[in-house]
Parts: C-alpha cells; sequence; structure tokens
C-alpha cells in the first residue's frame, strides 16, 4: 500500500464488535483483567492503548518500518532515543542548523550528564570526516533542517556512519513519510513531532520515534512506559484523523510554498529565500533525488534589519505570529526570538541563523490570498528607501 492508503486503511479495520468505520477511541486508563496478571493485551494506558497501538502501527507502516513509539511530545521522542542510545562518555555528533528544543536538550540536559555534543557541517567533506573520526554512538540530522531548509544526502551519510559504527537518526518532521523515506535511505532511527504535518491541525502536542532494528528500539520502547511521557488515547485518534488527508495536505502544502518561494525570490525586499524546491537552494538536486516534494516551510531573508523583520512577521493577516509549523493555518515566526531563543545569540550568528530571518508555515488557504498578504509587508520594505529619501 502506498502512504494514501496506508493513512486511511492500514490496522484501521471496521470494528468487529459494532462495525464503527472509525477506529474506536479507548479513552481509559485501567483495563479489566481476566484473573491476576491475566489481560488480553491491555493492562494500564500508560503501557499501551488501543488507540494508542493503532497509530503507532499506522505510523510504523507509512515509515516502512515494524516499530513505532509515540509520544507526549516531539521533545520527549527525541529524549528517549539520546537516553536509551546514549550513554556519558559517547559523542552525538548534529548539524549546525538545529531546532531549538534539540539543542537545549543536548546542551541543557545531555552534556551535564556527561554525552558529548559536536556541530558538524555535514555537508562539508572535511568537517564530515573530522567529526566521523572522533567515533561518535549517533549522527543526528534535520533534513530539511530547522529553519533554513538545508539538505542533506541522507543515503550518502548512512552509509558513511555506518562505516564509522555509528547509527544515523533523522528528523523527518517537515518533509513527512509523504515526500521523504529516510528508513529506504539507510536510516537507523526516524523521529518526529507528530504536532506539525502529521497530526495537522494545530490540536495536540505529540512526537514519535521510530526504528527498524528491534534491539534499537527496544531502549526507547522502554523508556517510553519506564519514563510515562505517553500522548493520550483521544490525541493518538486525533491523530489518526489528521493522518487520513495527510497526503492530499502535504500536496497542496507542497504546491503553495514552491510557488510562493518562486514570487519571494523575484521580490525587491527579499535579499534570500530558503527552500529546497529552488534551483538557486544548495541542496535541490539532492532534494529533488531523495524527496517527492519540498514541503510547507520557506524561510526568508528580508532586506531589513531585525526590528523590521520583527514588525514584518508580527504584522501579517493570515500567517499568524506563533510557534510551531505544518497546520492547515498558516504561520510566520522569527526563529530567533521564538523557538530557536534558547541559542545564544553569538552561537546564532557562527551557526549562520540571522536575526531578520522569517519561517513561513504556509498553510492552506488561498495562494494569492497568502501572496497578498505577503506583498502587504514585503512592498512597504521596498517602498521605505524612496520614502526615507523623499524626507
Amino acid at each position: 500500500m502506498r502512504p494514501e492508503t496506508l493513512g486511511i486503511h492500514f490496522a484501521q479495520d471496521p470494528d468487529p464488535t459494532t462495525g464503527a468505520l472509525v477506529t474506536p477511541l479507548a479513552q481509559t486508563s485501567t483495563f479489566v483483567q481476566d484473573a491476576p496478571g491475566v489481560h488480553r493485551g491491555f493492562d494500564y494506558t500508560r503501557t499501551n492503548n488501543p488507540t494508542r497501538e493503532t497509530l503507532e502501527k499506522v505510523l510504523a507502516a507509512m515509515e516502512g518500518v515494524e516499530h513505532c513509539a509515540v509520544f507526549a511530545s516531539g521533545l520527549a521522542a527525541e529524549h528517549a532515543v539520546l537516553q536509551g542510545l546514549v550513554a556519558p562518555g559517547q559523542l552525538v555528533v548534529t548539524t549546525p542548523d538545529l531546532y531549538g528544543g534539540t539543542f537545549r536538550l543536548l546542551r541543557r540536559v545531555f552534556e551535564p550528564l556527561g554525552v558529548r555534543h559536536l556541530q558538524a557541517d555535514l555537508a562539508d567533506p572535511a568537517a564530515r570526516a573530522d567529526a566521523l573520526g572522533r567515533g561518535p554512538r549517533l549522527l543526528w540530522v534535520e533534513s530539511p533542517t530547522n529553519p533554513r531548509l538545508q539538505v542533506y544526502d541522507i543515503e550518502a551519510l548512512a552509509a558513511q556512519a555506518h562505516r564509522a559504527g555509528a547509527l544515523l537518526v533523522v528528523d523527518n518532521t517537515f518533509a513527512t513519510p509523504v515526500n521523504q523515506r529516510p528508513f529506504d535511505l539507510g536510516a537507523d532511527v526516524v523521529v518526529h513531532s507528530v504536532t506539525k504535518y502529521l497530526a495537522g491541525h494545530s490540536d495536540l502536542i505529540q512526537g514519535a520515534a521510530l526504528a527498524r532494528d528491534a534491539a534499537v528500539f527496544e531502549p526507547v520502547r522502554f523508556l517510553q512506559n519506564a519514563t510515562g511521557a505517553v500522548p493520550s488515547p483521544f490525541d493518538c485518534w486525533l491523530t489518526l484523523r489528521g493522518l487520513k488527508t495527510l497526503s492530499l495536505r502535504v500536496q497542496r502544502h507542497n504546491a503553495s510554498a514552491l510557488e510562493l518561494s518562486r514570487r519571494l525570490e523575484r521580490h525587491p525586499a527579499v535579499a534570500r529565500v530558503h527552500y529546497p524546491g529552488l534551483p538557486s537552494h544548495p541542496g535541490h538536486v539532492v532534494a529533488r533525488r531523495q524527496t517527492g516534494g519540498s514541503g510547507g516551510v520557506v524561510a526568508l531573508e528580508p532586506r531589513a534589519t531585525a526590528d523590521e523583520a520583527r514588525a514584518f512577521a508580527s504584522a501579517r493577516r493570515w500567517f499568524k505570529l506563533g510557534e510551531s509549523l505544518g497546520g492547515v493555518k498558516s504561520r510566520g515566526c522569527l526563529p530567533s526570538a521564538m523557538p530557536h531563543a534558547s541559542i545564544p545569540p553569538e552561537e546564532r550568528r557562527r551557526l549562520g541563523l540571522p536575526d531578520e530571518l522569517v519561517r513561513l508555515s504556509v498553510g492552506l488557504e488561498d495562494l494569492e490570498d497568502l501572496w497578498e498578504d505577503l506583498c502587504t509587508g514585503l512592498d512597504a520594505l521596498a517602498r521605505r528607501p524612496a520614502e526615507a529619501a523623499a524626507r
């Protein structure tokens, strides 16, 4: 089955008792046992739940593996992967362009516990060789990255990581299994912020960790139960509903974001556009080879100061200013002041994250309405030099 069919049908047969077409919601904390220690596969919802189990089966099928554990947030999933697979003294190598929450988790939680963390430009052969030569336990890659949408050759990185004895973890949040299947390219672990595109409606917080190898997955599954960072059955039910339209939504996100990025690239008030679907993007060739679409996130650097960029991002009608992304409603964001604020300013500058960069999550609204909303602010920026000269 292909993703469009998997999200609708896999592990979601009509209920055998009632014939209900939609997977029932098992909104319960505990399950009656037939005898002490004898149950029907479920005893306590922290450990397992029928609705959560269905969701895990569907996500695993969509990514092309057997093992999936869902968590109360994307960071809870990342925490379980790091705690389950990395011991004190071992090294985790990440890319420079890294979600601020992941950076904070490594810097403030795991480094004090003895885990080493190195940010390396894995697109640069010398930096990559140096990082792999240090004997890392994990190579952790977002592709596309957050927020500059850098693209990495997952197949090449997987082969190189394995030769160095490392596991490759890919954050597939931005791409989703509709656009990209990292396991087909050699990844060992995939993580998702389910909150974003998979759920798709900005009404829940959830994460997932998936693995191909049972031995790699079991420590993560153990921590899911042992730490109890699990989502509610209702949130799992909502995600199952979201997955049924994931392919259609992603196709629309792809198309609208590509067209907006083309228009933004031509606007005089825009200095640079980051979007893998553009031929000008340095990762365009790799993106075309390993993805089926470039996703719904566009980042732009306006010809503006940081304060002007802040005002531009704050004043949009449809690109509402807010954290997160991937929903049906468009969203605007200033990463330096929002999701990446946990990265110190000097490190943001070193990593190439400008304060004026604006991240757009392109939703499902009419394309022309979205473009008019952006032009209202960009045209004002373009007029600014002439107005200043007239004064």
